[in-house]
Formats: structure tokens, C-alpha cells, sequence
């Protein structure tokens, strides 16, 4: 029998520590449940190795460091479509308040995608990385992108105070869950957010030129 080749130096045997693809995804969604549910700081690589069930050295086979399982577990699932983008302004910045706040909304209700957003805001008050990936989601890729295409001044700052209400919104909702908030029906939240959105992306006088 021939004997088995010399292991690579730094990797876990894949035979004996489940290398498998499915061990793979195991340990991917065991990050996504870990970050969602403790934040960056309080999640470490064993503890994700023992929720997929996994040794931790397979972790860090497939993953590297935990910077890069953290950006694996959330980065795909906050990519806002390209597609979405255009559609928010498709008839012109009427109602652009209410379509914002309902796409922003369905991130948090569709369960695909719940746990990444909730990792990305529990860990962005301690964590660079988890900071910046918010401020892509929802400032960079999303509001400026909106503020910038209507004609009215300060589109930047516009872009942060819509971004505090969503945020502010989903804080209170899903990571405090406080009540009455928490158990509101989507289309209530929406319509009662949707106003001042619209309010803050298109209304001339809602922030000041000097406010740019």
C-alpha cells in the first residue's frame, strides 16, 4: 500500500477533522450564529469550531483568521443587489422614503439574511471591520447613492441622518427588542419611518446648504 503523502504544515488532516464541504458550510453558518448572536469581541474561533462541531484548526483552514470568517459570514448577504438600486428611483424621488425603508426592512424580516445584518450592527461599536462594513450597507452602497441623485443641498449629511433612523429603527427592534416596537406589523414601521426618510432625502428645506 502506498503510503499516504506528507501533511502540509499548518493544516489539519482533512480525513480525520471532517474536511468536507459540508463541514465547511457547517462552520460558516455556526460563525454567522455566533457573530449574530454575541457580537465580534465575544466570539472566538473554538467557540465556532464547537457549535459546527469541528476542530478549531479546520476553522482556520477554511477561514484563516477570524477577521476573514467574520467578513465570509456577512459580506455576501449585505452585497445590495445592483438591480435594487436603480428601481428606488425608477419614478423619481416621490416615494423613495417609503421604498428605502422597506428594502432596508426586508434585510432584517428575511430570515436569509436577519443573522448577518444583526452580526454586522452587534459588532460595529467595537469592531473596524464590522464598522465599515455598516457604512457600506447602508450609507455608502445605499442612501448616498440616493442622496447624490436628487437635486438638494448637503446630500452627504441627508445620507447620515436617514441612515440613523433605519439604524436606530433596527437597534431598538431586533438587537433590543423592545416592545411595542419589536412586535409592530413591517408595513406600519415602514409607514410610519417612510416620511421623514422622504423628508431627509428630498425635502429642500429639511437640512440646511451649510449643513453640506
Amino acid at each position: 500500500m502506498t503510503p499516504d503523502a506528507p501533511r502540509r504544515r499548518g493544516r489539519p488532516s482533512l480525513r480525520s477533522a471532517d474536511g468536507t464541504p459540508a463541514a465547511r458550510d457547517r462552520i460558516l453558518a455556526a460563525a454567522r450564529e455566533e457573530f449574530s448572536a454575541r457580537g465580534y469581541d465575544k466570539t472566538s474561533i473554538r467557540r465556532i469550531a464547537q457549535a459546527a462541531g469541528v476542530d478549531p484548526a479546520l476553522v482556520h483552514h477554511y477561514f484563516g483568521t477570524k477577521d476573514e470568517i467574520f467578513a465570509a459570514a456577512v459580506d455576501l448577504s449585505l452585497a445590495l443587489p445592483a438591480k435594487e438600486l436603480p428601481a428606488l428611483l425608477a419614478d423619481g424621488p416621490d416615494g423613495v422614503g417609503e421604498r428605502v425603508a422597506r428594502l432596508f426592512l426586508g434585510f432584517w424580516e428575511d430570515p436569509r439574511t436577519r443573522g448577518p445584518v444583526l452580526a454586522v450592527v452587534r459588532s460595529a461599536l467595537t469592531h473596524e471591520a464590522a464598522r465599515d462594513i455598516m457604512r457600506g450597507f447602508v450609507t455608502r452602497n445605499l442612501l448616498e447613492r440616493i442622496a447624490a441623485q436628487v437635486p438638494v443641498p448637503a446630500p452627504a449629511l441627508r445620507a447620515e441622518l436617514a441612515a440613523s433612523q433605519l439604524i436606530g429603527v433596527a437597534m431598538l427592534r431586533y438587537v433590543l427588542e423592545l416592545e411595542p416596537l419589536a412586535s409592530a406589523d413591517p408595513e406600519t414601521i415602514v409607514a410610519t419611518v417612510a416620511p421623514t426618510l422622504q423628508r431627509y432625502l428630498t425635502d429642500p428645506e429639511a437640512v440646511p446648504a451649510t449643513g453640506a
